[in-house]
């Protein structure tokens, strides 16, 4: 009887610790308001969750992120500012980082999804057919190939622009590669891209007017010392055989070009403005393989 007795105290006290065990975990990641998602903070201030603790979820401060005048959205994994009367984002901006590149990529999604989160409904796909446009993504897929969630949420129509099949193959391709090698060499990169409207090429779409931009930008900041350094991209929206230097501008003119303001809330900003004024492109080496396939093969794909 002794024996029996000490046997079922011990199977009282394991169910016991189980059920104690359980709701401990729960609270933790469920009580607290998301306790791993507020507090698991990576050495480069970035948020993650349990499941991708090295992989950068979007500032919770927002600092980064520039003026808008269109609806602001936040994704998981970048930010977005929906202009309606364009029926596109007047820009996109993320944090990409060594860490999310270094991730094994994951096959290139095929769905392209209206955006719920836009109030007044975002552009869909069919706006696209016999346009002569592709669906050109601000948030490239490739920089949002480290998981599921990141790639499919990069498919979404809010993150599309009208982009000639030329100018998406070509030279804006070879930008987001050189940015990915930038980002991996200075182990993360604000990201920011856009359209340019002045001078609009013409509206496709029978449902939604969409705006052709006539060309686009892309603004870079490394925001680490001891090298810290900014730099703008405004590309004419056509084919080009002109190298990627070429369209390197202050990021400041990319503000007088598109009125929007850069990186006007983060810390320090009084250097950062100093950074925006000039470029040093001895800081962003191109890699010239990719112009060479780009004016021999890319451009004609």
């Amino acid at each position: 009887m002794t024996n029996l007795k000490q046997n079922k105290d011990t199977k009282s006290g394991k169910k016991l610790l189980n059920i104690m065990r359980i709701l401990i975990i729960g609270l933790l990641t469920f009580g607290t308001g998301g306790y791993f998602y507020n507090q698991n903070l990576n050495e480069t201030g970035f948020v993650v969750s349990p499941e991708t603790s090295t992989l950068p979820k979007q500032d919770l401060n927002y600092t980064y992120l520039p003026t808008a005048s269109g609806q602001v959205v936040h994704h998981t994994y970048y930010s977005l500012s929906y202009m309606e009367t364009h029926e596109q984002p007047e820009w996109v901006a993320y944090i990409l980082t060594k860490k999310s590149i270094q991730v094994p990529n994951l096959k290139r999604a095929k769905d392209f999804n209206p955006d719920k989160k836009i109030k007044t409904y975002s552009a869909n796909s069919d706006d696209y057919k016999g346009s002569g446009y592709t669906r050109g993504h601000l948030v490239p897929a490739g920089d949002m190939a480290f998981n599921e969630k990141a790639m499919n949420e990069s498919f979404f129509m809010s993150n599309m622009s009208p982009q000639l099949r030329q100018f998406n193959n070509g030279i804006w391709r070879e930008l987001e590669d050189n940015v990915r090698d930038w980002a991996y060499q200075s182990d993360s990169l604000y990201v920011i891209s856009g359209p340019i409207f002045s001078k609009p090429i013409k509206q496709i779409g029978q449902r939604n007017k969409i705006t052709v931009p006539s060309a686009f930008y892309k603004v870079l900041l490394d925001n680490k010392t001891p090298e810290r350094k900014a730099i703008g991209f405004i590309i004419p929206h056509e084919l080009s055989e002109q190298k990627l230097e070429t369209y390197m501008v202050p990021v400041s003119q990319v503000e007088t070009i598109t009125g929007i303001k850069f990186f006007t809330q983060m810390p320090d900003n009084k250097q950062i403005e100093m950074l925006k004024t000039n470029i040093q492109p001895q800081l962003w080496q191109v890699n010239e393989k990719r112009y060479n396939l780009r004016v021999s093969k890319w451009n004609y794909e």
